[in-house]
């Protein structure tokens, strides 16, 4: 690309009233959570248990997984290297780095101290999650709303360790961490008392959430789903379970757009439930079928995402974190790609005439709304994300391409 390539892009844009100057300033500054687990499928580095299970399915074995800590983390640095902008990683609590062989309720901020570390090394801010699954003590699919308060205990000791390492991981980066909470629970075939079940994990989570933190610290987040492997009849965290949780008590929702039927519009939800909480975690993801979390593309799903996040002002209230696993292609290239992605959307979002868009709606002229819309789809948005990288020193088109099939290369010998 050249310097006439971007002036004439520029100028394009600017026929529509929209600043590309601006609209970069914009996306540097929106940091996106890239998810651990993508690397090494959900595995973990716990001693003991690991691996995912209780309706977590990873699909393929294509070489290269990270093994080690090491591992992941020299993956991760290579993909943040390949994304314009600061980010943040999000971690599971199975992801620990320690000799120590902790059980899940007696974790502590040591098991972690040096992901602080390494983030602080890479200008990153950290996000955490409890592991509620792949555990000898997730019982029929059950943990929080277990009938058996022993199990329940345990896994209230585990959700309130991880709450105090949050809390401690944006005390030492000086960034809040969001600590979000998502538990497998439900029911293979049509329970008969949903209710008590309900109320079990209503009032378990109550007790995980009982230790206030300065909220510049720890953010607590509460996550849905429809239904899972072994969770086909009911499950207990619903939508409308955690909405109403999320409403009376004050956390963050979690919307994952693996965690809905595949038909409905999860950008349609946001500004519905922007009236009621006060702040948004995004998990974005592409189910095919239910929660089958293929790396996102920069499809229709992620650009209305996108164009509601900026249109409806919800960029200040959404923390935006990525939730896909595919173990059929490169790892660390399904990272780049499904982080560039949502980049791309969000600039395309941003390049957009709001106010003309708006205005034709709100006189109900859904004509020139209609045409507007339609014509923007062939301004330049590529030379402006070509610039945007060119500026911050990232690759685009075959070179990228290149740079990821080399990384690839070199990590085959992992198996």
């Amino acid at each position: 690309m050249t310097r006439l390539d971007y002036d004439a892009a520029r100028e394009a844009f600017a026929e529509w009233g929209l600043d590309t100057e601006a609209a970069m300033t914009s996306l540097a500054g929106i940091p996106i959570s890239m998810h651990c687990w993508q690397g090494d499928d959900v595995v973990g580095f716990e001693a003991s248990e690991g691996g995912s299970a209780g309706g977590i399915q990873i699909t393929g074995n294509y070489p290269g997984r990270a093994r080690t800590v090491a591992e992941l983390r020299a993956d991760l640095e290579f993909a943040y290297g390949k994304i314009a902008g600061n980010h943040r990683l999000n971690l599971h609590a199975s992801y620990l780095d320690t000799d120590e062989k902790p059980a899940r309720d007696e974790l502590d901020y040591s098991h972690f101290a040096s992901w602080v570390d390494w983030a602080k090394e890479n200008d990153l801010g950290l996000d955490f999650n409890p592991t509620f699954f792949a555990h000898p003590r997730v019982h029929e699919n059950l943990t929080l709303s277990h009938p058996d308060k022993g199990i329940r205990d345990f896994w209230i000791r585990h959700g309130q360790c991880c709450r105090a390492i949050a809390a401690r991981f944006g005390q030492e980066l000086s960034s809040p961490c969001v600590d979000n909470i998502w538990v497998p629970d439900g029911y293979k075939d049509t329970p008969v008392d949903r209710l008590a079940a309900r109320e079990r994990l209503e009032s378990a989570i109550d007790e995980m959430l009982a230790t206030s933190y300065d909220p510049a610290h720890m953010l607590d987040a509460v996550e849905s789903k429809l239904f899972g492997i072994g969770i086909e009849a009911c499950t207990v965290g619903s939508h409308e379970f955690y909405l109403g949780y999320a409403i009376r008590k004050g956390t963050l929702l979690c919307l994952d757009m693996g965690h809905f039927h595949p038909t409905e519009n999860i950008a349609d939800k946001l500004s519905s439930v922007s009236m009621s909480v006060k702040e948004i975690l995004l998990h974005v993801s592409r189910p095919m079928r239910w929660d089958s979390d293929h790396v996102i593309l920069l499809n229709d799903d992620i650009l209305a995402m996108a164009q509601e996040l900026v249109f409806s002002d919800l960029l200040g209230r959404t923390h935006i974190g990525l939730d896909f696993f595919d173990a059929t292609i490169s790892r660390t290239a399904a990272w780049v790609i499904g982080t560039r992605n949502m980049q791309k959307a969000l600039l395309r979002a941003l390049l957009m005439p709001q106010e003309m868009l708006k205005t034709a709606e709100q006189e109900l002229d859904f004509t020139q709304r209609f045409m507007i819309t339609e014509q923007l789809k062939d301004l330049p948005y590529g030379v402006i994300w070509d610039e945007f990288c060119s500026r911050n020193n990232v690759p685009t088109s075959k070179a990228l391409i290149a740079d990821l099939t080399a990384y690839q290369a070199s990590v085959v010998s992992r198996g």
